[in-house]
């Protein structure tokens, strides 16, 4: 567990990064088989104009082009946030055998909370999934940008 919530620590903090351009607070790392960083991103749609800009998106394909592979089966994916639809699908596509996230996210969420993507029978490849790793601290970091952006709408 201690490697997770390392891990956890360092998507937490490049999660503060997007939100300091603009973007959802959402932090993604990608753990090699040995517990190394291969890959770390947050969210980048604001800074982009990316819609496919999802933290794990971005952290999927960094960690490919460190292995030169699209296949990432001795991987750990670790997010601060319950991955959407786009981003399971994106997870189960490159093999990563097991996802750690943080909060769940009961709008969007795709690996329990409105869809279980990734461990839907139907499909050829269904990773681990650890749940619930720093949650508060990934809650709380959404919960104030939200706070925070309606303030500015409502004020602004």
């Amino acid at each position: 567990m201690p490697v997770w919530r390392h891990a956890m620590a360092q998507a937490l903090d490049v999660a503060r990064r997007a939100a300091a351009w603009g973007d959802v607070p959402i932090g993604a790392v990608i753990l090699g088989s040995d517990g190394e960083i291969l890959s770390q991103a947050g969210n980048e749609r604001e800074l982009t104009g990316d819609p496919t800009a999802h933290a794990e998106v971005l952290a999927i394909r960094r960690a490919a082009e460190v292995r030169d592979s699209w296949r990432l089966g001795d991987c750990t994916l670790v997010v601060t946030l319950e991955p959407c639809t786009m981003c399971a699908g994106t997870i189960v596509a490159a093999r990563i055998p097991k996802v750690v996230f943080g909060a769940f996210d009961p709008k969007a969420g795709a690996v329990s909370s409105l869809f279980d993507v990734m461990r839907d029978p139907r499909l050829p490849h269904r990773p681990e999934v650890v749940t619930g790793v720093m949650a508060e601290e990934s809650a709380t970091l959404l919960r104030e940008f939200f706070e925070g952006h309606r303030a500015c709408t409502v004020d602004g």
